[in-house]
């Protein structure tokens, strides 16, 4: 099997995730900012909404995944989502994330009817939170700044769709295919 990108995929396993993108110009911004707190994973994962974390299934499941995925956006309408401001998840984790003001309703149920297929369940180690992380495991200056610089930030936009991304473990996180939101 290949990825929409033509890169094969190695072993009887993947790992994937679904997230909602953060479109231009905001998320290249956020991503930009969660690298300048020395955010290792900055690299590796674009600004984004997790509806699924990082979840590894057998390979041959992957078209029923899909076929949920499918089966889930077409049951959900377009939606507004307003980022504002700055949260943090301390001192439970080391997290500062930019703050869901509008579209939590929505984003909550995207990720329980996806979470709902049986090849998607996973024990979740907190309660679901719909957010953008900008700083995650630095220093706790850091953490403070990203908190501060980011406090007045704000973005609107439309989400007409979800990704289902993959990775390798190699390399950053590959979008392998975007669900449309209402058919």
């Amino acid at each position: 099997m290949v990825d929409r990108d033509g890169v094969p995929d190695a072993g009887d396993r993947i790992q994937i995730g679904v997230a909602v993108d953060i479109p231009d110009p905001w998320g290249p911004q956020l991503t930009k900012r969660r690298a300048e707190a020395g955010d290792p994973q900055a690299a590796d994962i674009p600004a984004h909404v997790t509806l699924l974390g990082p979840t590894e299934i057998p390979l041959d499941t992957l078209p029923a995944v899909e076929r949920h995925l499918a089966g889930v956006a077409a049951a959900h309408l377009p939606f507004t989502l307003h980022l504002r401001g700055t949260g943090t998840f301390r001192p439970v984790t080391q997290v500062v994330f930019v703050a869901v003001a509008a579209g939590i309703s929505e984003c909550e149920l995207l990720a329980a009817a996806i979470s709902a297929a049986p090849e998607l369940h996973r024990e979740a180690r907190f309660p679901y939170h719909p957010h953008v992380t900008v700083a995650q495991d630095v220093a706790p200056e850091a953490l403070d700044k990203a908190y501060e610089d980011l406090a007045d930030f704000s973005a609107m936009f439309e989400v007409a769709a979800f990704t289902l991304f993959s990775h390798s473990g190699q390399a950053r996180w590959q979008p392998r295919r975007d669900f449309r939101l209402g058919g």
